[in-house]
């Protein structure tokens, strides 16, 4: 099988700058592979960089030390030594980030929230309806709840628009953080089934 991700002797430090420029270390020496159809489940106490790594892998943060490379376009891209172009054309393309809360944005409906990524790839406005459609119904979001803004949607409800969105048009890779946070042991097992696809 193919790797999509290689990370190797990865390290973060953050400096504080509003605290005398303390040094936080966060982990150091991460090393692990991903191949293609593969899931890994980064597991430990809050605080311990979980969130961080994903980051790191998404080229939001950078990495004090170590390589990660992502394959994309079928050869390997070390994502930190790259230009920024080429970060935006791997986001675009190829690694897909499921972050743990939705960025709501006012008077936009769930329904076009998680249409909205097929639309840029060119499905036809019909099709994008009933694809994000049948993700929303799929993770259990009522419908009476599609047309309406999710600002005022629970933090489980929320949290399903946003995986449906990443889900109804997924990336070769994605990284999800905290997918199953905010919600309850039956959608938690819908998720986690959806994730396992």
């Amino acid at each position: 099988m193919t790797t999509m991700i290689h990370v190797e002797n990865v390290a973060k430090e953050f400096t504080l700058h509003n605290q005398g420029g303390a040094r936080l270390p966060v982990f150091d020496n991460v090393n692990f592979s991903v191949a293609a159809g593969e899931a890994l489940v980064l597991a430990g106490a809050s605080g311990a960089g979980k969130s961080s790594l994903l980051r790191i892998l998404y080229g939001n943060y950078r990495p004090t030390s170590g390589t990660i490379a992502i394959t994309h376009g079928g050869r390997p891209i070390d994502i930190v030594s790259a230009v920024p172009r080429t970060v935006l054309d791997i986001r675009r393309r190829t690694l897909g980030f499921v972050s743990q809360f939705l960025r709501v944005i006012p008077r936009v409906s769930a329904l076009d929230i998680v249409r909205d990524p097929l639309l840029a790839r060119g499905a036809s406005p019909e099709e994008a309806s009933e694809r994000a459609k049948a993700m929303l119904a799929r993770l259990n979001l009522p419908q009476r709840l599609w047309d309406l803004a999710p600002a005022t949607f629970s933090g489980g409800e929320q949290q399903r628009v946003n995986i449906a969105r990443s889900f109804v048009d997924p990336s070769p890779i994605m990284l999800i953080d905290e997918p199953t946070a905010s919600l309850d042991a039956n959608n938690r097992n819908v998720v986690v089934k959806l994730i396992a696809e």
